[in-house]
């Protein structure tokens, strides 16, 4: 009892010398490492937690929240330096879709750190539910093909889409729409074309996802009955004075297309039109000028009868015109046949006078490449290829040709039945009598 009583009598004093004792080590601590009460420096991004799958955001950008906090100055240290210690939580959990005021819960993820003030300390975020619906892709074309071709109907990869988003986008849609520009197509479209969804007064509707949000457009561009693209051909005449030479000539445009209520008469048209003769007498510097075409009877070009020529004219480092040269092909298929029109053109190279001197035609070779060509008529761009390495193809007049594919199928050779040659007995010598 005496121990007890003087334990009781004494407690008093243990009690404030063990307060006096935690005051001097908190003091000792304060004064070695002290608490500071500042700004973050940065301000934190709002992170959603306990979001419904089934709901999605629609109260656009969530704020940034500015904070205050108190902690002991190594502490601030790692707070600057990893961004991942404080954080702003708003819980979803349970709400349903509408607005809702959600308050903002600050955490900090090192102690003795804690949050003095923040701003702002709640949001006002609506919630909305997501779903997905179907719409049938519609396919808007603008603009049409080139004069004398008709495109057929477009096939598209895809005939209706797939679009999520908040209810109120998603109901605004009232179609999905891909444009295509014809653009004066003269051949097949073959295009990957962007998906938009459209409300009903024509404008996008932002903010929704498309699965798939882009489709595929093929389209067949054919040429009309009685309707004929044609390579220009220049034809000139005369001569240019001493010390000049033709560097190059070309029409513009180089193609025309030429049209007959006689669709054979325009079949029959070799594939090229000739223009009407440039003459070249005289002519020291290059040439600009418009000539017609010589069309035969009954058939007119769509457009312009006339076509631009121009023609360089340089003075001679060395040239000369190779005439009827022919056109070489290659790359065809043992299973096609092919024609050309036309099948001679003329060629202007220049290089040295010595070496132009002695050029013959059979050190140039002009060819056209039907490589990976099918059936039809198509216009192939000509190379012409010197043997001689110091020359240049300064011209090919014409530049291109119109080839003709005839795809045919190969006749198997007849099967041969070896015959069989007898093999003759060996001749037996007879045995002398004695």
């Amino acid at each position: 009892m005496k121990i007890l009583r003087r334990l009781l009598r004494d407690l008093p004093t243990l009690l404030l010398a063990t307060i006096l004792a935690v005051a001097v080590w908190v003091s000792a601590v304060t004064a070695a490492d002290p608490l500071q009460e500042r700004t973050y420096p940065r301000t934190v991004p709002v992170e959603i937690i306990g979001q419904d799958p089934a709901m999605v955001v629609t109260s656009g950008e969530l704020a940034r929240v500015t904070l205050v906090l108190s902690a002991p100055r190594s502490v601030w240290d790692r707070l600057t330096t990893d961004e991942n210690l404080v954080r702003c939580l708003v819980d979803l959990s349970a709400l349903k879709s509408g607005t809702h005021t959600v308050p903002v819960q600050p955490k900090v993820g090192i102690q003795p750190a804690r949050v003095i003030s923040y701003s702002p300390q709640n949001l006002l975020i609506t919630l909305e539910t997501l779903i997905t619906q179907e719409f049938p892709v519609r396919l808007i074309r603008r603009g049409g093909t080139a004069i004398g071709f008709d495109a057929d109907t477009p096939v598209i990869s895809q005939n209706s889409i797939m679009v999520s988003g908040p209810e109120s986008l998603v109901k605004r849609v009232s179609e999905v729409r891909a444009t295509l520009d014809l653009n004066q197509a003269t051949s097949d479209i073959n295009r990957v074309l962007l998906l938009q969804p459209i409300d009903s007064n024509g404008n996008q509707v932002e903010g929704l996802t498309l699965r798939p949000d882009r489709i595929s457009v093929t389209q067949k561009v054919v040429q009309r009955g009685g309707y004929r693209t044609l390579v220009v051909k220049v034809t000139v005449t005369g001569q240019l004075p001493n010390g000049y030479r033709l560097s190059n000539i070309f029409a513009i445009p180089p193609t025309v297309t030429v049209f007959s209520s006689d669709p054979s008469l325009v079949a029959n048209l070799p594939g090229y039109v000739e223009t009407n003769p440039v003459n070249l007498t005289g002519a020291k510097d290059d040439l600009d000028t418009y000539v017609p075409l010589r069309l035969p009877p009954n058939i007119s070009v769509v457009g312009e009868s006339m076509v631009q020529v121009q023609v360089g004219i340089a003075t001679i480092d060395g040239s000369v015109t190779l005439p009827n040269m022919p056109v070489e092909i290659i790359g065809a298929s043992q299973d096609q046949i092919v024609k050309i029109a036309p099948e001679r053109v003329d060629v202007i190279i220049s290089g040295p006078l010595p070496i132009l001197e002695k050029l013959t035609p059979r050190e140039v070779r002009v060819v056209v490449d039907v490589s990976g060509l099918t059936a039809g008529k198509v216009q192939r761009t000509l190379v012409a290829r010197p043997d001689i390495r110091e020359l240049r193809v300064d011209s090919i007049l014409p530049a291109s040709v119109e080839v003709s594919i005839v795809q045919v199928t190969p006749t198997p050779p007849p099967l041969v039945t070896p015959s069989v040659t007898p093999t003759p007995a060996p001749a037996v010598s007879p045995t002398p009598r004695r």
